[in-house]
């Protein structure tokens, strides 16, 4: 049996595990991210690959993180949210402090690999991963393939427009995907919501402090559950924009599955559901061709690790 490592670099932590070739993860380490990232970062990666190797022997470790990869995954060319990690050489800089090959690659594609390898897309060999959180992020496999483009920047799917002249994003561009579907858009959707029938959002404003202000995530997905018709006017709204994006995307990629994943997909059904519907009302050619099945991603936050390790060991 032979083992690679996933590590998998997040804005509050490094979270590293062993991998077989089955998917599965035999054990982890973890480090605090460094605020100054840069060097300070890479040495914390290299920190948590060497107490792994010491307890097993691997043969080459994949890094995961949020960014913009070479397309010879040998360099991080652009990471907004990490600083000092634009255009740096981390296969050179971590191989000299590990002594192992090293694959580096954008985390929603090694989310997306590790969901097709292990998850809700074995079996599929054209599939979109879409994660929904804090903004959407995406993964696409063609032909069995992780699909990166020519310049491995591909399948940023949350800066698709979608609403022409619409909410200005971050990313400079307006009327993003991300504006719209994401776990943001969704308080957004809710407390447009309440403004617009605050007789009507008592019960949901009770979860917080009272005010649109103590509103969260968790709160608003309580309240749909319990059926809460503000709560789910703004889900619906999300999943409005969701199924649309899906179904604009569908007729360029042609995936026989979709797997949604990301923190917003805890709501279950009640995404997904009207997702799915959104999507038959925007598929053109309704109908006339077969519908892409919409499923639950199956891996959580471990996909990242799983795919980044399995990535290294192809």
């Amino acid at each position: 049996m032979t083992y690679t490592i996933g590590i998998d670099v997040g804005g509050t932590k490094v979270l590293g595990g062993v991998v077989d070739a089955s998917g599965e993860i035999l054990l982890e380490a973890r480090r605090d991210t460094p605020h100054e990232g840069g060097r300070a970062l890479t040495a914390a990666i290299a920190d948590v690959a060497r107490e792994l190797m010491d307890a097993y022997s691997v043969e080459s470790i994949g890094i995961s993180a949020a960014g913009f990869v070479s397309s010879d995954r040998k360099t991080m060319l652009a990471a907004p949210n990490i600083a000092g990690w634009n255009g740096v050489d981390l296969d050179a800089e971590l191989t000299a402090l590990i002594g192992l090959p090293v694959v580096i690659e954008n985390d929603a594609n090694a989310a997306a690999w590790g969901e097709a390898a292990f998850g809700a897309g074995r079996g599929h060999g054209h599939l979109l991963i879409v994660t929904v959180g804090t903004g959407i992020g995406g993964g696409m496999v063609v032909n069995g393939n992780l699909y990166r483009g020519g310049f491995g920047t591909a399948a940023e799917i949350g800066h698709m427009r979608v609403v022409p002249e619409g909410h200005l994003c971050g990313c400079g561009a307006r009327g993003c995907f991300e504006q719209y579907a994401s776990g943001s858009a969704l308080m957004r959707h809710a407390r447009e919501a309440i403004s617009a029938t605050p007789e009507l959002a008592r019960n949901l404003l009770a979860l917080g402090d009272g005010t649109v202000y103590g509103l969260t995530g968790k709160h608003v997905t309580e309240a749909a559950h319990s059926g809460d018709a503000v709560a789910l006017a703004a889900f619906n709204t999300t999943a409005h924009y969701l199924g649309a994006g899906i179904a604009a995307l569908s007729v360029i990629l042609d995936p026989t599955r979709i797997v949604i994943g990301g923190g917003v997909v805890d709501a279950g059904e009640i995404l997904l559901e009207p997702t799915r519907q959104s999507l038959i009302r925007h598929m053109p050619f309704a109908g006339k061709h077969p519908y892409p099945d919409i499923v639950p991603a199956e891996l959580g936050n471990k996909a990242g690790l799983v795919g980044v390790a399995n990535l290294a060991r192809l």
